[in-house]
């Protein structure tokens, strides 16, 4: 029997803030003054997820799946694709293992939503919530996150063949 292929993935997303959008982080929406700039709901921690385990497992980004062209993926929930990202995924037999990921904000404080952040993700890759690890750090008031310009996010997974 041959052994599992184990490949690790990292992805990373921007997007600045907007007056008059809806705030979407994990699939959570938080109540705050702005939301994020971008062709779907612009979830920064979703789409640094797909970029993750898409990069290594399909060998694409989240850009070259879903492009902003295409009038389909206009306002669309980050969690449909991260669903189509995991039925893609799973086509090919390929498994994750875990997601580590960080959010960067200066504001809003986003601890009291990680939990239901995990809770999301974890439902939609079909994983356990405990091989997903979601943190959120500030700038110290440092670059564009820093001067709330906007928010970034950051992730890791392992995924198995």
């Amino acid at each position: 029997m041959t052994p599992a292929k184990i490949k690790t993935g990292i992805g990373f997303d921007v997007h600045a803030f907007k007056k008059g959008r809806k705030l979407i982080l994990g699939g959570v929406e938080i109540d705050f003054e702005y939301g994020l700039d971008g062709h779907s709901d612009a979830d920064v921690l979703i789409h640094s997820i797909i970029d993750s385990v898409a990069g290594v497992g399909l060998h694409k980004d989240i850009g070259r799946i879903f492009p902003d062209t295409d009038k389909a993926y206009k306002n669309i929930s980050s969690r449909i694709l991260l669903k189509k990202t995991f039925e893609l995924l799973s086509e090919k037999k390929i498994k994750i293992s875990n997601i580590d990921a960080v959010i960067v904000a200066q504001q809003p404080k986003l601890s009291p939503f990680i939990d239901e952040m995990r809770e999301n993700i974890s439902g939609d890759l079909k994983i356990d919530k405990y091989d997903i690890s979601i943190k959120a750090t500030t700038t110290e008031y440092l670059g564009f996150t820093g001067r709330k310009e906007g928010i970034a996010a950051l992730a890791v997974s392992t995924l198995y063949f």
